[in-house]
C-alpha cells in the first residue's frame, strides 16, 4: 500500500509544539490516518520529494515562510506540485499549501488586504458549490480557524471557488477532481487556535485588533475538521 505523503513546509513555534505537538500530528489525527501509513517530507529542511506516482497522495501544510519570497525548496515544491496534478494525485493544500498550490498552478498570492486574519472565523459556502463530493451535505456555514497575512489574490484558471469569509473570497478552492485547498486550518483544535492568538497579541495590538475579543470568540470547528477525514476516506486513505 503506498503511504500518505505530508509535505511539511515549517513548523509550529516552540511554545506551541512543546504543549501541543507539530503540523504532522494534527494532520494524522484530523485525517484519521494510521502513523505506519505516513511519509512525512520536511522540504523546508531540505528534505526530497518522493517521485508522485510512489505516494497515494498528498497534504501540504502550513508555514510561517510567505510564497512571495519564492524560496527555493518552496518552487521546487511547487514543480512538484504541477507533476502531481498531471498524474491526478489527490492533493489537500492547507493554509500555506494552499497558497502554494495555487502559485504553482497559475495563480497569484500576496498580502491579504487589511492585513492578516486571525481566530475562529464564520466559512460560507459558494453558492451552487453543495454539489461537489466533499461540500455534500455540509451547512452553508461553518466555522473554521484561521492564521494568515498572504492569502489568494487570484485562483488559477479554471479552479472553482467553494467557500469564502467575510474577508478572503478565496477560502476553499477546488483545481480538480481529486485536488482541493483550504485556507482555514481543518487540522486545528480550539486550544492550539487560543495558542497562536497568545502569541501574537503584541501583533495584533500594534495593527489595531483587540486580541481579547479575537480570544473569546474561539470556538469548535467540528465541521471543518470533517473535510480532512472526508477526503481521506473519499480517496482511499483510510480502512473507516
Amino acid at each position: 500500500m503506498k503511504p500518505v505523503l505530508i509535505i511539511r513546509t515549517g513548523r509550529a513555534p516552540d511554545s506551541i509544539r512543546a504543549r501541543h505537538g507539530d503540523f504532522p500530528h494534527w494532520f494524522r489525527l484530523a485525517a484519521g490516518l494510521l502513523p505506519e501509513r505516513l511519509h512525512i517530507v520536511d522540504v523546508a529542511a531540505g528534505e526530497s520529494l518522493p517521485a508522485a506516482n510512489g505516494v497515494a497522495g498528498a497534504i501540504v501544510t502550513g508555514s510561517a515562510a510567505m510564497v512571495t519570497e519564492k524560496l527555493p525548496w518552496s518552487e521546487a515544491t511547487a514543480g512538484w506540485i504541477r507533476d502531481a496534478m498531471d498524474a491526478e494525485l489527490p492533493l489537500f493544500g492547507v493554509c500555506y499549501g494552499h497558497q502554494l498550490m495555487t502559485h504553482a498552478l497559475g495563480g497569484r498570492v500576496d498580502y491579504l488586504p487589511g492585513g492578516r486574519e486571525i481566530g475562529t472565523q464564520s466559512i460560507e459556502l459558494a453558492a451552487g458549490q453543495t454539489s461537489d463530493r466533499l461540500a455534500d451535505g455540509l451547512p452553508a456555514r461553518f466555522r473554521a480557524h484561521t492564521t494568515h497575512e498572504q492569502s489568494v489574490l487570484e485562483p488559477p484558471a479554471g479552479a472553482r471557488i467553494l467557500a469564502s469569509s467575510a474577508r478572503d473570497p478565496h477560502q476553499w478552492l477546488r483545481y480538480g477532481p481529486k485536488a482541493i485547498s483550504v485556507q482555514f486550518h481543518p487540522e486545528v483544535n480550539a486550544d492550539v487556535m487560543r495558542a497562536y492568538i497568545r502569541r501574537k497579541r503584541h501583533d495584533l495590538h500594534r495593527e489595531g485588533a483587540d486580541p481579547a475579543r479575537i480570544f473569546n470568540d474561539v470556538g469548535a470547528t467540528p465541521i471543518a475538521r470533517r473535510l480532512l477525514r472526508r477526503f481521506a476516506r473519499l480517496h482511499g486513505w483510510t480502512n473507516d
